[in-house]
């Protein structure tokens, strides 16, 4: 399941909720019982699967500038 980060405007705490993908928009309380959270916005890293090489990603000395 992911996580999803939050934080709190009350108190400003941030805090991480475990939650299916389905219930991604359902707001979350903190875990000082505030109800005025903001889930932020968190980028995810993915490996394995990929096909190209580490390193490969295709800018300056990734070989698409010929630096290289």
């Amino acid at each position: 399941m992911p996580t999803y980060e939050y934080r709190c405007r009350a108190c400003g705490s941030t805090f991480d909720v475990v939650r299916p993908m389905a219930d991604a928009a359902a707001p979350a309380s903190c875990p000082a019982g505030h109800d005025d959270t903001v889930k932020l916005l968190t980028t995810v890293g993915l490996t394995g699967g990929s096909s190209q090489p580490a390193g490969g990603g295709g800018g300056c000395c990734g070989g698409a500038c010929g630096c290289g």
